[in-house]
């Protein structure tokens, strides 16, 4: 949406650069880089990712090898709990999202969605 809204903004002082001066054009830039960062402001929080979805993820991907919840009573001994992955400090959705394009053997395939990676990782995060 940023990128539209540049070019947008850059389509417009294209367009004006021969009927508005230099000055008018330039705050115009201005405005419509000024809306589209109050757009992204609001949409921020609506982005923001979901542990308790993450939880589901969870439990429906990994819960047969990791130990993905305090109380769970099977997992497999060759995958790490969920809260030793908590405990690396540079564990992310980024670094979840690269284990999952390379997975480790007796892994199975998963197919997730960026926003599923972090809510996955955000779920991981919080499991301490």
């Amino acid at each position: 949406m940023a990128d539209r809204l540049i070019a947008v903004s850059v389509e417009v002082r294209h367009q004006t650069r021969g009927t508005l001066g230099m000055t008018e054009a330039f705050r115009l830039s201005t405005v419509l880089l000024s809306v589209a960062c109050c757009v992204f402001a609001i949409a921020a929080p609506c982005a923001a990712a979901d542990a308790a979805h993450g939880k589901d993820i969870a439990k429906r991907w990994c819960a047969s090898c990791h130990l993905v919840e305090s109380g769970q009573t099977s997992a497999t001994d060759r995958a790490p709990p969920f809260s030793y992955l908590a405990t690396i400090p540079e564990f992310d959705q980024n670094r979840l999202a690269f284990l999952l394009l390379l997975p480790h053997p007796n892994m199975p395939k998963v197919s997730l969605n960026q926003a599923d990676v972090a809510d996955l990782a955000d779920y991981i995060r919080s499991v301490k």
